[in-house]
């Protein structure tokens, strides 16, 4: 399988945008945290999670054609790079629209993780802090039910990802939200909380 700075350099190479880098990091974050959680490869779990939208600036897909553009194009890719296809089958599924129904742990994970590290984002840049660090579950729930912030992001997924990995709907944002503030620095979600400042 190649490596993780192999993987990071085939997201660079196809996403310029600063924030869709970011968020391949935090998907990363939070799906690296459940492998280790659950005793899963944490190596591939991390690379699926890193890869998930590497294609998705190119070829967007607004259509969700099922086997065109996003994420079809970036299997393709990966397969001729020589990514395993239980990667390859857990990027493609999650995508509804491309009919890869989710089975394994990691497919489950990864759609599980993908519109919450967003929403979680989110939510970190419009506190006063700026940061993930202060972030609580509470103040992210209030946020779900405001249907004009953040809308690009599903709260169905949202609801469905917890669901799907029979975790409690808290217990998956605070989990989430204590991967992504492990990872704050490389997120650029430490805010204005100082580098030694922690939630208390």
């Amino acid at each position: 399988m190649p490596s993780r700075e192999d993987a990071w350099n085939l997201l660079c190479e196809y996403t310029q945008s600063e924030s869709l880098r970011k968020h391949a990091l935090a998907v990363e974050a939070c799906v690296r945290a459940y492998a280790r959680k659950q005793g899963a490869d944490e190596a591939l779990w991390g690379i699926a999670a890193l890869l998930h939208d590497f294609d998705y600036e190119r070829w967007p897909n607004q259509e969700h054609h099922p086997t065109q553009g996003h994420p079809s194009e970036g299997s393709g890719i990966l397969r001729e790079r020589g990514y395993p296809e239980e990667m390859i089958r857990a990027i493609l599924s999650h995508a509804d629209y491309t009919n890869v129904a989710r089975q394994s742990a990691l497919e489950h994970t990864l759609f599980a993780c993908d519109e919450l590290a967003g929403f979680l984002t989110a939510c970190a840049y419009v506190r006063p802090s700026k940061s993930i660090l202060d972030l609580e579950v509470s103040s992210v729930k209030k946020r779900m039910k405001d249907k004009a912030f953040a809308r690009g992001v599903s709260r169905e997924d949202v609801l469905k990802g917890a669901e799907e990995l029979g975790v409690a709907l808290d217990e998956h944002i605070a989990f989430c939200i204590q991967a992504m503030r492990d990872a704050a620095d490389s997120l650029g979600l430490r805010g204005n909380m100082g580098a030694h400042a922690a939630p208390s």
